[in-house]
């Protein structure tokens, strides 16, 4: 069983990786519908100004710190090499490092900076919404399911 600071850190890893699966559940499930539902003028400027705002403290130390747990749960993983949980510890970690920030890295945030440089009142970029919906959304779908995979991988390493 798990003990001590791992036991520590394991647990953070869970609580960080779940809260960031909320997040973006919940841009997921309603935020982005409800951006979607708006004139496009208005839901990119929606969007914009939420991009601004994300980039902030509040969600940035989440956000960064889950994923520098993770990297610190496979580093002591791998030089611990536990007789239980080992498996699901790396594989917790790989879950949110490639799948939750990774897929932010390579597909969530180019969308985002190219939905920076729209002029929300030009005609060209209600075409480019509307595929930015769709586009973000899907990788946001992944994000939400890999965050919440590497929760549920830490919690399962806690109960071995």
């Amino acid at each position: 069983m798990i003990q001590g600071p791992y036991f520590v850190l394991t647990l953070l890893g869970a609580l960080a990786c779940g809260l960031v699966a909320g997040v973006f559940v919940a841009f997921s499930t309603f935020v982005m519908k409800g951006l979607a539902a708006l004139p496009p003028a208005q839901g990119i400027a929606a969007m914009k100004a939420i991009n601004v705002t994300a980039v902030r403290p509040a969600f940035m130390v989440l956000f960064i710190g889950a994923a520098g747990l993770c990297a610190v749960l496979a580093v002591v993983t791998v030089v611990l090499w536990p007789d239980e949980g080992t498996v699901e510890l790396l594989l917790g970690c790989a879950l949110y490092l490639a799948g939750t920030f990774g897929v932010t890295i390579a597909a969530n945030v180019p969308r985002n900076d190219a939905l920076a440089k729209l002029d929300p009142e030009a005609a060209e970029s209600a075409d480019y919404w509307r595929t930015y919906v769709a586009e973000w959304t899907m990788w946001n779908h992944i994000r939400s399911v890999a965050s919440l995979a590497a929760s549920a991988s830490f919690v399962l390493a806690l109960t071995v």
